[in-house]
């Protein structure tokens, strides 16, 4: 497996990218991720161990949704049992995926305590358990928390951005695949930034935007109608670039992405 470096506009090229790789099979993807949603949503209502499920299976769920990539471009039928090939490839990949989600789940429960500790969220109930007017201090913890959060969640993602795959496709241990990944993230920082910001504006900003002005028109309802599958459409869209986002940074086969 070799390591390929980028320029940084290449981060433009991976969304539209992605963006190809979608068209190929919308249908399909948007059901995977539909059903990634509506799963975790059930999860989580199971205190405490839905949460850790999702968390542990994360891994694994990623190397299906890839695996679903290659089968949109060769042409193939994505199906929803496409999450679980990475515990049907062999008992070494089954152990490894589940070791590093269990990496994961214990660095998502170590950021989440270290995020108590620098954000009052006692000051953030009011805003999720009531219709009362946010306060400046609340609407502070609120950025705070956003601000933190993905400082906290940037090593994290540097080091699972590539290694569910690179434990699953390229037979690496978890350690080298959390060490490969993180390199290959740091070594691509420029390309990755520009891709990340981009997707930031799509994801968080425009629909902030879309329902600031909706709201403004005391069209508050039908903003959520507008914005659900926008964000559920890009949501998808993001996914589907993760896979050029690999073929970018890792030599790996002959799949050709279109743009």
């Amino acid at each position: 497996m070799k390591l390929s470096y980028v320029t940084p506009k290449d981060g433009y090229t991976w969304i539209r990218q992605g963006i190809w790789l979608f068209k190929q099979n919308p249908i399909g993807f948007l059901m995977l991720v539909f059903l990634y949603v509506f799963v975790a949503q059930l999860a989580v209502i199971i205190p405490v161990v839905g949460v850790f499920a999702v968390l542990l299976l994360t891994p694994t769920l990623s190397v299906g949704f890839m695996t679903a990539c290659r089968q949109a471009i060769q042409k193939e039928r994505i199906r929803p049992l496409v999450y679980l090939v990475a515990l049907q490839s062999g008992i070494v990949v089954h152990k490894r995926i589940l070791q590093l989600g269990l990496i994961y789940a214990a660095m998502i429960l170590l950021l989440s305590f270290i995020l108590s500790l620098l954000v009052d969220f006692e000051l953030l109930l009011p805003l999720m358990t009531s219709d009362k007017p946010i306060t400046p201090e609340a609407l502070r913890q609120v950025y705070l928390v956003l601000f933190f959060g993905a400082m906290l969640y940037v090593p994290v993602a540097m080091l699972m951005w590539f290694s569910p795959v690179l434990v699953a496709w390229a037979d690496m241990s978890v350690a080298q695949a959390l060490f490969s990944s993180c390199l290959a993230c740091w070594a691509n920082k420029a390309a990755f930034f520009l891709y990340l910001s981009i997707w930031s504006a799509i994801l968080i900003a425009i629909p902030l935007t879309v329902g600031m002005i909706f709201d403004a028109m005391n069209l508050g309802q039908v903003a959520s109608f507008i914005i659900a599958p926008i964000s559920m459409a890009g949501l998808t869209v993001m996914h589907c670039s993760f896979y050029a986002t690999w073929k970018a940074c890792f030599a790996e086969d002959d799949l050709v992405l279109g743009t």
